[in-house]
């Protein structure tokens, strides 16, 4: 039988061991082991592997002896509790071992939990799942992670009060980040928050996930969003002795100008524009930005990005011999000054 995304989701987090196998399968192979992952533990409990309640066997042992699928599921451990046989990397060539497997599956047998990759509808291997009376088929798809899933990983990480910004943040976050790095984004904020009765705040999200753009570098292009022009000079030399290239910093501001851009073009208004930013803007600094576009409002920012372009076509030339830090310097004092000149 064929599941749902939602029966899928419900039949991982208690999975059922009166069937007799389920088949996991989809593109992003790290989105499959997770679920794989997550059902297994479900399943056989955290000392399932201790126990000897679970057997892994490789696809490629498996089509060199196909039988022993059916005697790692019909063995009788030691330990009392639910058993599961993992069958990693599956492919048609395997169906054959593990349609005999399913076809002399009997209660009290371990559950058979094949996964593999990206599956046609004419697999043989999918098809054999979503035939079979007693087991299941499951494909896991690259959508960003429901609310319901966010909010079950919350609980896995002990994360039990967020507060609603806070919540918006983490949604963004899933969407931004590959289901592996927010799990354990999840869990670093989980150490953090230890002993700490609080809700997780919009702030403590901004402060432990992810950065994508180095403290110092955000520090200058926030000076130059907000007309802050002397102090660009001081940070320009600082960012220079820690190695960074006038190009790298061309291509930060313009993406950061964008995002202004971006936001004060949403008709629903800034805050919806940063929203739909990719990598999400979190936090005091989402806060942050959101005052700088209106603060530059949609007709400067159409007037900073052609300099920035100009400026970049310029670093980039054969035949450029001005200092390129220098013009960089300058174009940033110019942004500066330009954020409050009338129009």
């Amino acid at each position: 039988m064929k599941l749902s995304t939602r029966d899928a989701s419900a039949f991982f987090a208690r999975p059922d061991p009166a069937r007799a196998g389920v088949l996991i399968y989809g593109a992003d192979a790290m989105r499959v082991a997770l679920k794989r992952q997550d059902m297994i533990a479900a399943l056989v409990g955290p000392t399932g592997e201790e126990e000897m309640r679970l057997s892994r066997i490789a696809a490629t042992d498996l089509r060199r002896d196909p039988a022993a699928l059916l005697d790692a599921v019909k063995a009788v451990g030691f330990f009392p509790g639910p058993r599961a046989v993992l069958v990693e990397d599956a492919g048609d060539g395997t169906t054959p071992a593990l349609q005999a497997a399913l076809e002399d599956w009997q209660a009290g047998d371990a559950m058979i939990v094949a996964t593999a990759g990206p599956l046609p509808a004419r697999s043989k291997l999918r098809k054999l799942f979503e035939s079979a009376g007693n087991a299941l088929s499951a494909a896991i798809y690259d959508d960003p992670p429901s609310r319901a899933e966010i909010e079950t990983e919350l609980r896995r990480a002990g994360l039990a009060q967020v507060l609603p910004e806070a919540m918006e943040d983490l949604d963004a976050l899933a969407r931004a980040l590959d289901p592996g790095d927010f799990r354990q984004t999840l869990e670093k904020i989980s150490l953090y928050k230890i002993a700490d009765p609080e809700p997780l705040t919009s702030t403590e999200i901004a402060d432990l996930a992810p950065v994508t753009i180095e403290a110092a570098t955000d520090d200058l292009l926030h000076a130059v969003a907000e007309g802050q022009a002397a102090r660009v000079g001081p940070l320009m030399q600082k960012l220079g002795g820690q190695g960074e290239t006038p190009v790298g910093l061309i291509i930060a501001a313009t993406r950061h100008f964008r995002a202004l851009h971006a936001a004060a073009a949403d008709p629903k208004g800034p805050a919806a524009g940063l929203a739909r930013q990719r990598p999400p803007v979190f936090g005091p600094r989402r806060d942050r930005m959101i005052r700088q576009a209106q603060d530059w409002g949609l007709m400067r920012l159409e007037r900073a990005l052609p300099q920035l372009v100009d400026t970049d076509l310029a670093l980039r030339s054969a035949g450029q011999t001005a200092p390129q830090m220098a013009l960089v310097e300058r174009l940033f004092i110019r942004l500066s000054r330009l954020r409050s000149a009338r129009l």
